[in-house]
């Protein structure tokens, strides 16, 4: 990690926004509809290059690839792993987003929050399923970085304890053995 004695070195975390396209092509892939895999990889391959240039353009010294490639910081790990076919048994969704339901659907229309969390669970051995993705996540991110040149970067990864929030588990016997299974597939 870089370290400066002369100034305090930039960064962020999380997501940045997506191109609409791209956003488009996240929605169907996540719904499990027909969405063309080239034009998902090229528009993510665009989307990180657009990111990271703008980053450095705004002075940011650790950049990240904004989570280009994610439907979300959490839930994107039921594509890539095994164990997450099971669904939900309650609905997380914000509860203050009701008693503001024209502010939650703008929030839902521009792709910041689902209509409700009541999607995927743990129900199995969590295994990687593919890690194609994270290559391509790698990739991606790397050519960024050679072509734009920032200072260092950083590609961000769900936590353990938030995964256990978002993707609720009906497999592992407590949440401690669910935690320690997410915290040991996820050391990769």
């Amino acid at each position: 990690m870089k370290t400066s004695t002369e100034r305090i070195l930039t960064t962020h975390v999380g997501s940045l926004p997506r191109p609409d396209s791209l956003i488009a092509l996240l929605r169907k892939k996540d719904r499990g509809d027909p969405y063309d895999q080239l034009a998902f990889d090229q528009c993510v391959s665009a989307a990180v290059d657009d990111v990271v240039d703008r980053q450095v353009a705004a002075k940011i010294d650790l950049v990240s690839d904004g989570e280009m490639s994610k439907i979300s910081y959490a839930t994107y790990l039921k594509d890539r792993l095994n164990g997450f076919d099971g669904t939900a048994q309650e609905n997380r969704a914000a509860g203050d987003l009701l008693d503001f339901i024209s502010y939650a659907r703008r929030l839902v229309e521009q792709g910041g929050t689902e209509r409700s969390l009541q999607g995927p669970a743990c129900d199995g051995p969590l295994s990687v399923r593919d890690d194609t993705v994270l290559d391509k996540d790698l990739a991606n991110f790397s050519a960024a970085v050679k072509q734009h040149q920032p200072m260092e970067g950083f590609l961000t990864a769900s936590s353990p304890g938030v995964v256990t929030v978002f993707l609720q588990n009906q497999y592992y016997p407590d949440h401690d053995a669910y935690l320690e299974a997410l915290a040991e597939i996820l050391k990769i």
